[in-house]
């Protein structure tokens, strides 16, 4: 996203810890430079005529680049998911706040009070637009992919179906004649400290080791992927069952004509379909329904009947147009708060001072 801005606008990487600066390094060939310190920091930004800077969290050396006044400060997070994680009262600290589209400008709305609402930019989902090397083989057999999230920080933002339902829909995607079932779930999973998800994820292994002993064809195999990226197996998947995370709104994004099927471990449709407006147009496994799974999952694959529904919500999630639609959006977007701040600059006067502490313990030498 950032390489095909660069296009249009230079764009420089600001990196303030050394790990994240040798990852960046091994994935771009975009400028990057490393400001450990507050003084180099502003020194730098002085030094340059940069109008913006885009966040991609809400990290506390966030506010110490907020305190150069000439630039456009913009928030786009790192994603697009229903998760409560994904609103915070932060976003009253930047200029802009870049959002994929109405369904994220209501949880705002939900969540917070007494913010500009104007501060709110819809640009899609870029990041979804980038073209990625093929990481799942198609295969002739019907591909099932469960792909869960992990159980977050605390329990308000624990979405994971592993510990409650995850042998189960692994049990009954099996099941599936001519299937196959790939187990996707996030990264944390696998080192998650929790016993019952430890326990839940060691069956899930077990289950598909042991399914792939009577089956000699290596594209009909069942398949676990604890690493690579989820967004470059979307193509060749028929089926996506997951949780309340920003997966489900990939592939609805990348694949509306694609039948999804949501999980919720609180087992509370009403107020699910009120935070995640995408459980509307998706069956719902809870504990109302964990038993009849295989129905579920041979009932979808027959006959998607919420395919309209799906589409209405993408445009709800991400507003109208298709893939590389939201390119346009971002980079327009970012080219209007330039051109606009330029133009706020020629009346703008501001000495050297800056208002803010120069040290601070997680900056100083």
């Amino acid at each position: 996203m950032l390489e095909e801005l660069h296009k249009s606008h230079r764009v420089v990487l600001v990196m303030r810890k050394g790990s994240a600066l040798l990852r960046t390094l091994e994935t771009t060939n975009l400028p990057v430079v490393f400001k450990r310190r507050f003084d180099p920091l502003h020194t730098f930004y002085h030094a340059n005529d940069f109008k913006l800077a885009l966040y991609v969290n809400n990290g506390m050396t966030n506010f110490q680049s907020l305190a150069f006044a000439p630039m456009v400060h913009v928030h786009v997070n790192h994603g697009e998911s229903d998760k409560l994680s994904m609103v915070s009262n932060q976003a009253k600290s930047y200029d802009k706040v870049f959002v994929a589209g109405d369904a994220a400008i209501e949880r705002h709305r939900r969540a917070l009070i007494d913010f500009d609402e104007s501060a709110l930019v819809k640009v899609g989902r870029p990041q979804l637009d980038i073209e990625r090397p093929v990481e799942l083989e198609p295969s002739n057999a019907r591909t099932i992919m469960y792909a869960p999230t992990w159980e977050g920080e605390n329990e308000s933002n624990n979405y994971t179906s592993v510990d409650l339902f995850g042998p189960q829909i692994v049990e009954a995607a099996l099941q599936i004649p001519n299937a196959r079932v790939i187990y996707k779930p996030h990264p944390r999973v696998e080192t998650s400290n929790d016993p019952a998800m430890t326990e839940a994820n060691a069956r899930i292994l077990e289950l598909l080791e042991a399914a792939n002993d009577s089956i000699s064809d290596e594209s009909m195999q069942h398949q676990v992927l604890m690493q690579g990226d989820i967004l470059a197996m979307f193509d060749a998947v028929d089926l996506l069952v997951t949780d309340i995370s920003s997966v489900g709104l990939d592939f609805l994004y990348l694949h509306p004509e694609k039948p999804l099927v949501l999980t919720d471990r609180r087992n509370d449709t009403i107020s699910l379909n009120a935070e995640a407006p995408i459980s509307r147009a998706t069956p719902i496994i809870d504990r109302t329904t964990a038993d009849g799974l295989e129905l579920m999952f041979q009932a979808i694959l027959s006959e998607d009947s919420a395919a309209e529904a799906r589409l209405d919500l993408r445009r709800h999630y991400f507003g109208e147009g298709g893939k590389g639609t939201s390119t346009v959006l971002f980079t327009d977007a970012v080219s209007k708060l330039i051109a606009a701040r330029t133009v706020d600059l020629e009346h703008f006067h501001s000495d050297d001072s800056i208002n803010a502490e120069s040290e601070d313990e997680s900056t100083s030498e």
